[in-house]
Order: C-alpha cells, then structure tokens, then sequence
C-alpha cells in the first residue's frame, strides 16, 4: 500500500453512473495519481440524478444496480467511495457500500435526510445551497451531530444571484470553518450555469483549476471535482466536467 503523504482530501469521479467501462477507466486514472503522488482520492458517482433540469434527462442506472458498480470498483481498485442519497429509507443501503454519504446541495435542510444519513455512522458530506450562506450551514451540521454523528463534511458550491448562473463567495469557507474542521471547494458544480443549456445545466470548466486555488487560499482541505473520459459527451454535468486527462495537473497544483 501507498504511504499516505497528503491529507488534503479529494473526491473524484463522473457525475452519474453511465457504464462500467467509464467508471473503470477513471478508477484506473484515480489510482495512478494516488501512486504517484501519495493521495488517497475518494471515488464519486452518482447512482441517480433526481434533480435533472429536464424529465427526458438521464438520470443512472438506479440504487440496486448503481451500489453494485461501485462495489465492484470499490473492491477492484481499493478506492473510497462517496455517492449521493435523496431520500431517507437511502442512507442504510447506500452505506453498506459507501464511505461517504453525500447530501445533495438543495436537500441540505431535509431533516429526515441528514437524521437516517447520520445514523449509518458514515461521514457525512453536506452539500451547501445556492440560497444558503456559510453561515446558515451550521444547523444542517447540528442535525447531523444531535443525531449521534460527529463526522460532518461541508462544501461550498457557490450561490444564485442572477438567472443561469453562479458565484463563489470565497468568504463561505471560513464561515463554514467554525462549524467543521472539513471544508470541501465543489470545484466542478461552481462554474455551472444551471439551466442554460436548453433545459441542461452548461458551464465553463476553464474556470475549475482557479476555483481550487482561490478555495485553497481561503482555508478549504478538501476538493470535489466531477471528472469524464470526455465531457462532450457525458450524460450530465458534461460543461462543467474537468477531462479527465486534466486531472493529476490540478491536484498537483493543491498538493504541493
């Protein structure tokens, strides 16, 4: 096994689970940065997307067969795994695969949602709202910490100020700080446009590697990117995806 050289934390993977063969080419990707730069990156998939802009949206291939892929993957490669929960009844099976419970950024207030997530045991990843400010992420950590779980994650991912877009206020990171000693930067979810695609979510992955030094700069430890093959043609997020070739230069660039 790799001696562990970095704590910063980094969470990476496609957005939504579309074939085995994706998820085992950037697994592969994933446990060659870990070799040679002593990381131990999370691996994240999504085994449905319930909150697609549009119904004709793809969405995965559902809980029963996405939580198998990721346990093949999890055992093949050794790697964590994070994925996320929308419902309540969720959190224990999801958890007998995953290391890591992800809450969606517009269900972080769900109280159902955090109490089953924080009963798994499981770190918890809470997703901050784009109508929410650092600030108000503490009550969504308390929810998880009254329920008998003390590991808590929170990540910025930017706020809505204007129609069909985002803006990272940097300043959330630290405010997040007080309520966790985990603040993880969505670097990739950040430069979205929502909605501005013709019923998709665009984006400007240009903008991905700034995103990661501004949030390092301003405290953050961890990092999420959503990374494909080719995100021209990947069935979601695909404007906002790092390639996946781009990867290891970005996490270089966190690490040293």
């Amino acid at each position: 096994m790799i001696a562990m050289k970095h704590e910063t934390i980094i969470i990476a993977g496609p957005c939504v689970i579309e074939s085995m063969e994706v998820l085992d080419e950037v697994a592969r990707h994933l446990v060659q940065i870990n070799a040679s730069h002593g990381t131990d990156i999370i691996f994240k998939a999504s085994f449905d997307k319930a909150n697609r802009t549009s119904i004709h949206s793809y969405r995965g291939p559902g809980m029963e067969r996405g939580l198998q892929m990721l346990a093949d993957i999890k055992s093949k490669y050794g790697l964590r795994i994070l994925t996320d929960i929308h419902e309540a009844y969720q959190a224990a099976p999801v958890a007998e695969v995953a290391d890591v419970l992800q809450i969606p950024a517009f269900l972080c207030r769900q109280t159902d949602l955090l109490v089953a997530a924080a009963r798994t045991g499981k770190t918890v990843n809470i997703k901050k709202a784009q109508f929410l400010s650092g600030d108000d992420m503490k009550y969504p950590a308390d929810k998880v910490r009254e329920s008998g779980n003390q590991k808590v994650w929170l990540t910025e991912r930017g706020n809505i100020y204007g129609y069909n877009n985002l803006v990272v206020d940097f300043r959330n990171i630290s405010d997040m700080k007080r309520y966790t000693d985990t603040v993880i930067m969505d670097c990739t979810h950040s430069v979205q446009r929502p909605g501005a695609a013709g019923g998709k979510t665009g984006g400007n992955r240009e903008f991905v590697p700034a995103m990661a030094l501004a949030a390092k700069a301003f405290g953050a430890n961890g990092y999420f990117f959503e990374v494909h093959p080719n995100p021209e043609v990947a069935l979601s997020d695909g404007p906002n995806m790092l390639y996946l070739k781009d990867l290891e230069s970005v996490v270089t660039s966190l690490i040293d």
